[in-house]
């Protein structure tokens, strides 16, 4: 039998998917890319937004509609977090949540021998461990995600993340060390670290996220570490010089701002103010010599004035930061945010929106013009009729031209001018 996979959202989710292809490839599936005559579709759902949960119904619906005869199952964070709304989307034949994954498999076994719907979502418990899993490949990719947290007790105001994700729990560090060596025996060059709330990695287990950092770089022939989205205010001193003596480590930070007003950070519940989030900025460059400070806003909040936009408009020119992903405030039920006063209208938060983009286009091409006549050691990812795509460790993206294959292998390459997205680079080997 074949089953075909679409994931929604976010690097864990991503991994996560990874984890479910290996449990039915050890169960006697074959996994297709392609989505043309699978016997099984799995969507490993996101639910940060309201858009997401239509994408996800949406994607559902689709795959019914043209297959009808296969069986389709849902799964993540959509019905963890709504497990009632998810119920009533009938073309699921199965439906479970992002908790306890290896039941989907005696789920689908169920629908497949009775014929019934199966809705099988486990509720998050207090005190529950982090869930086992190990990956040991990423579909031909260069670079592995790693999922080492998960959880999230932060409760921001928009955010129903803590109720999709329950609790931080973290995987212990022998555990991780055995999944990084395999992947490294497995020819992974680059590992990112992942989670829902990655900073307060090993806070369940007496340890910090700089210690699985250290972990990852002592592992023999993983060549470069570089982590995923932070909590900016649980990244200590100590935490940045001790990364910073890591050779392999990768001076890439993304570190969630959402917003340069300290007035609309009070009302999203943030735990941290525009002038802590500067200073750690300002470590962190004193530490790592050019590295790449990326992040993620967002505009039209409740109760955020023109003034309020402005100032955080003028936070993040300041910050001057690498690349920023910019969205519009939408409204996820079951949080505070979505009964505040003083909600946007949808045609000024798409001007903000454009305002704010624009602003964070121009730091990013003021960032990769300070790239140009660099020297570095790029990873090469991809490559498509002579033309190969990798990054440094700055996570800067550069394209070379070669008649050898580069793809998986590391060149030192002399970094030219930039479209704005992408920097030219010559091959210097």
């Amino acid at each position: 039998m074949r089953v075909h996979f679409t994931t929604l959202g976010c690097k864990v989710n991503q991994y996560e998917t990874q984890i479910l292809a290996q449990l039915f490839s050890h169960n006697g599936f074959d996994v297709t890319d392609s989505p043309d005559g699978a016997d099984v579709y799995v969507v490993n759902s996101c639910t940060v937004t309201a858009t997401g949960d239509k994408k996800t119904r949406q994607s559902i619906r689709k795959m019914k509609r043209e297959h009808p005869g296969a069986l389709v199952v849902l799964t993540g964070c959509y019905p963890q977090a709504f497990p009632k709304e998810a119920a009533k989307i009938t073309e699921a034949d199965v439906i479970t949540g992002s908790y306890n994954r290896k039941s989907i498999f005696p789920a689908l076994q169920k629908a497949m021998a009775t014929g019934e719907r199966v809705v099988d979502i486990t509720p998050h418990a207090k005190g529950e461990a982090f869930e086992p899993m190990s990956a040991s490949s990423f579909m031909e990719r260069t670079r592995a995600f790693v999922k080492i947290e998960d959880g999230c007790d932060r409760y921001c105001s928009y955010c129903i993340i803590p109720t999709a994700r329950g609790p931080i729990r973290s995987k212990p560090l022998q555990e991780l060390k055995t999944e990084l060596s395999a992947l490294a025996q497995n020819g992974y060059k680059e590992v990112v670290l992942v989670g829902i709330n990655l900073s307060s990695y090993g806070r369940d287990l007496g340890c910090r996220l700089i210690d699985a950092v250290e972990l990852a770089c002592s592992i023999d022939g993983v060549k470069r570490v570089r982590l995923g989205s932070l909590e900016p205010e649980l990244l200590t001193g100590d935490d940045i010089r001790r990364m910073a003596s890591q050779p392999k480590f990768c001076p890439q930070f993304h570190l969630s701002l959402q917003s340069g007003c300290d007035e609309t950070l009070r009302r999203m519940n943030r735990h941290y103010d525009s002038a802590e989030y500067l200073r750690i900025v300002g470590d962190l460059r004193a530490h790592f010599l050019n590295c790449a400070i990326t992040t993620d806003v967002m505009v039209g909040f409740p109760g955020e004035t023109e003034e309020e936009f402005a100032a955080s408009l003028d936070f993040v020119q300041r910050v001057e930061l690498a690349k920023a992903h910019v969205f519009a405030y939408s409204i996820r039920p079951g949080t505070r945010a979505a009964s505040m006063e003083g909600q946007i209208p949808a045609k000024v938060k798409e001007e903000r929106s454009h305002q704010m983009m624009a602003a964070a286009a121009k730091t990013r091409k003021a960032f990769l013009d300070r790239q140009n006549g660099l020297i570095e050691q790029v990873l090469f990812e991809t490559g498509h009729h002579g033309v190969y795509e990798g990054y440094t460790k700055n996570y800067t993206p550069v394209r070379v031209s070669s008649s050898i294959s580069l793809q998986g292998s590391l060149h030192l390459v002399e970094i030219g001018g930039n479209d704005g997205e992408t920097c030219e680079g010559k091959l210097l080997e």
